[in-house]
């Protein structure tokens, strides 16, 4: 589910003429934004190639670089190098309308980028947290480790700190998205974790009533609590006297949230949390093939449009409720390797050299669960391989739904997950059907994008 951003900087530099061609970056909420000294040395096409580039405009001599609302990653890459200087980010609504179709009344829209690019940050502490659980069933029902073991207990940490301490990682990376100080958002969820508050009992704030939330087992009170006081630390950074900031906006901003978010937003985000998940279960339960099926379908699109990280919220409240995911994820595990398929069959039809060797690049990195390259460099350019690729996901997820078939930890989607399918009890049941409807997955989806790419050929000449 993540893209290889050093990849992409490193694409990026070598077709702008290298770093010493770049005389500044920085970034907007969608768009690389690059100074270039020698215009003639960027090569605008080449760029435009790059798996999890979208596209390249030109404004007032300025390059920008589309990558998607999680284009402060790739950023992250270029502030590792020497030589370039960095300019942060900066403001500019118009490029996020272009690049996202964001307008000030797509609610739904704008909600979704929100979460979307606060999940993505922490994708691979969730994937290297979520997938120790795996190692540990491993271990203990394979390798005759026991529970009592160093070992155990040590890769055990590991995977429960991951998602205990799970509300300080989104409090940052929630309060760094609505650019207010990140290490007050994460302050926030040590705050909710804190043993005298999370889960307590009979607690009262100037005499009104504490409601008793496990803090650590749900996302949206910290992130509702976030988004408060975002807007709490901008009105007191504003009002406040400049050499009254550094001791009073953080001292008030924490007094106020803290009280507001445990009273008031701490109830509402756990409620919405329980409600999603059992909202989704609920159609789950009914149709359990269908919706797994939908999944499996749509997951390109969502890839496609930077979405598929907005899922996340649901996986963590499935986790909490059932203790599994049976449908975002395992939807997502058949959706994934079908992009394979459809792009290694691409591949085989290509005549260029060069759309070989991106078909096959981007085939392999999707079956181990990362599909960006594939969807953005071979799927939407090309068109019939997304639909060779939506019917092996479809197919996929049906038969993951009709089967029952579940992930266990968070990890992302594919072959190079198989671990996440074994139960915790030791059953290998829910492996093999897994490891069997990612199979089907990929060869319905290379044989449907190989005849209707050849057909298209047919038709061509």
């Amino acid at each position: 589910m993540g893209k290889d951003f050093k990849k992409i900087r490193d694409s990026i530099i070598d077709n702008c003429g290298g770093v010493e061609n770049i005389a500044s970056v920085s970034h907007c909420m969608t768009r690389l934004r690059l100074q270039i000294k020698d215009a003639d040395k960027f090569d605008i096409e080449k760029i435009k190639e790059i798996p999890g580039v979208l596209n390249v405009v030109i404004q007032n001599g300025e390059h920008q670089v589309v990558i998607g609302q999680d284009v402060a990653s790739l950023y992250a890459e270029f502030q590792k190098l020497d030589g370039i200087k960095t300019g942060g980010a900066v403001d500019d609504p118009d490029a996020l309308k272009d690049d996202t179709g964001f307008q000030k009344g797509n609610i739904m829209n704008g909600i979704l980028s929100f979460i979307g690019g606060t999940f993505s940050p922490l994708i691979p502490v969730l994937v290297a947290g979520g997938l120790t659980g795996a190692v540990l069933t491993l271990l203990t029902n394979f390798f005759g480790v026991t529970t009592e073991s160093g070992t155990y207990t040590i890769i055990y940490a590991i995977n429960q700190a991951t998602f205990y301490f799970l509300p300080v990682f989104i409090g940052f990376s929630a309060a760094t998205r609505l650019k207010t100080n990140g290490y007050l958002g994460a302050f926030l969820g040590a705050i909710l974790l804190y043993s005298t508050i999370n889960n307590a009992e009979g607690l009262d704030f100037l005499g009104v009533q504490v409601a008793q939330i496990a803090y650590n087992s749900t996302v949206f009170p910290v992130i509702l609590g976030v988004l408060f006081m975002s807007v709490v630390y901008k009105f007191l950074q504003k009002y406040t006297p400049v050499y009254l900031r550094t001791i009073f906006v953080p001292l008030i901003t924490i007094l106020i949230t803290v009280p507001v978010t445990l009273i008031v937003l701490g109830p509402i985000g756990n409620t919405v949390g329980t409600w999603l998940a059992d909202g989704v279960f609920a159609i789950y339960d009914v149709v359990p093939a269908i919706a797994v099926m939908i999944i499996g379908i749509t997951t390109p699109l969502l890839v496609f449009f930077g979405m598929n990280n907005a899922t996340y919220p649901v996986v963590f409240a499935l986790l909490a409720q059932v203790g599994s995911d049976p449908l975002i994820c395992t939807g997502m595990a058949p959706a994934n390797v079908a992009v394979g398929g459809a792009c290694l069959a691409a591949a085989l039809i290509a005549k260029n050299v060069e759309e070989k060797s991106v078909s096959i690049s981007a085939g392999v990195t999707a079956l181990c669960g990362i599909t960006e390259p594939g969807v953005y460099g071979v799927l939407f350019p090309n068109r019939y391989p997304l639909i060779g690729a939506m019917i092996g996901g479809g197919i996929g997820g049906l038969i993951a739904g009709l089967f029952g078939m579940t992930q266990y930890v968070i990890s992302t989607p594919g072959f190079i997950s198989i671990p996440a399918y074994i139960n915790p009890d030791g059953t290998n049941e829910n492996l093999i059907i897994a490891v069997a409807v990612m199979i089907i997955a990929l060869v319905v989806s290379f044989a449907c994008t190989y005849l209707i790419g050849k057909k298209k050929q047919i038709k061509a000449v």
